[in-house]
């Protein structure tokens, strides 16, 4: 296209579910607003408890409100914003809110992964090197760990229309006038890294924690390692299934209506399930909670 003809965009329009009846955006307003309040309530109870309470300051714990702190801040980005094309069908956004919205995306994404590789490594070492553990995971080091999980423009043309519920970065490079093909590939490529790098350091790490689990003689013993793990490892599931099935997807098999409910799963859903996936499998965190709001 002519560069004649680029216009600069000033704000988008998301069509998020516009295409559903009022009736059912009514329904899914109600739905979502419910969702947003239990995940900051559950999130917001986490950080709480494990500050509050100094049987929970272990870095297991430590890493866990960092964790909480992540999705409170995710959900935040994406949320409200969505309640409001439901609700007030307030479906503009700026190009700088649009900007925004991506950047502290994919920041919050990212560091998601890169916490969830350094809660397994916490992990491998609490199991395979339970002497040491104190003196591994120090202070100072959980603070290193804990700081770099969180440190880690185009002429448009046409239709200002952004077919997803958040200005997703796929969403919004179709309305992209110039050739995108170099930057598209610079953003698979990076995507896989940062996926795929916390992927194998998490497998590494439960690796060598089933090889230290297996070799616990007293079936109890195995049973108390399995179980310092499993939250864990059900919210690594969840994260990583539902953002691969998302952003790994054929083009051919990932319509823009899929995409939106996929998005949905690891955006809305996995941050409120998480704090209960901690509170429920976690006695630790049931007796502190306890402790906080029951004890005289």
């Amino acid at each position: 296209m002519a560069e004649g003809n680029w216009t600069r965009v000033g704000a988008f329009i998301l069509t998020s579910f516009s295409s559903l009846p009022p009736g059912v955006q009514s329904f899914l307003f109600l739905t979502f607003l419910s969702v947003y309040l239990v995940t900051l309530m559950g999130n917001g109870l986490i950080i709480l408890v494990t500050w509050a309470d100094p049987m929970l300051h272990s870095p297991m714990y430590f890493f866990l409100r960092n964790l909480s702190f992540l999705e409170i801040g995710f959900n935040l980005v994406i949320v409200p914003k969505m309640l409001g094309t439901l609700m007030a069908q307030d479906t503009a956004i700026s190009f700088l809110g649009c900007a925004a919205q991506m950047y502290f995306f994919f920041f919050f994404g990212v560091s998601e992964c890169f916490l969830l590789a350094t809660m397994a490594y916490d992990r491998y070492v609490a199991i395979c090197h339970p002497l040491r553990y104190p003196v591994i995971m120090n202070p100072r080091t959980r603070a290193r760990l804990a700081v770099t999980t969180w440190l880690f423009s185009f002429p448009f043309c046409g239709t200002n229309k952004v077919n997803h519920f958040f200005c997703d970065s796929p969403a919004v490079l179709r309305l992209v006038c110039a050739d995108t093909a170099f930057f598209e590939i610079y953003a698979i490529v990076g995507t896989v890294l940062v996926v795929m790098i916390p992927c194998l350091l998490i497998l590494c790490s439960y690796t060598r924690i089933a090889a230290a689990i297996v070799r616990i003689p007293s079936a109890k013993g195995r049973h108390k390692a399995f179980s310092t793990c499993s939250s864990h490892l059900l919210v690594v599931s969840l994260f990583y299934v539902s953002s691969s099935l998302t952003y790994f997807r054929p083009k051919s098999t990932n319509s823009p209506e899929s995409k939106k409910v996929l998005s949905l799963s690891y955006t809305v859903v996995t941050p409120m399930l998480n704090p209960i996936i901690y509170s429920l499998r976690n006695n630790e965190v049931k007796n502190a909670l306890g402790r906080t709001f029951l004890d005289p």
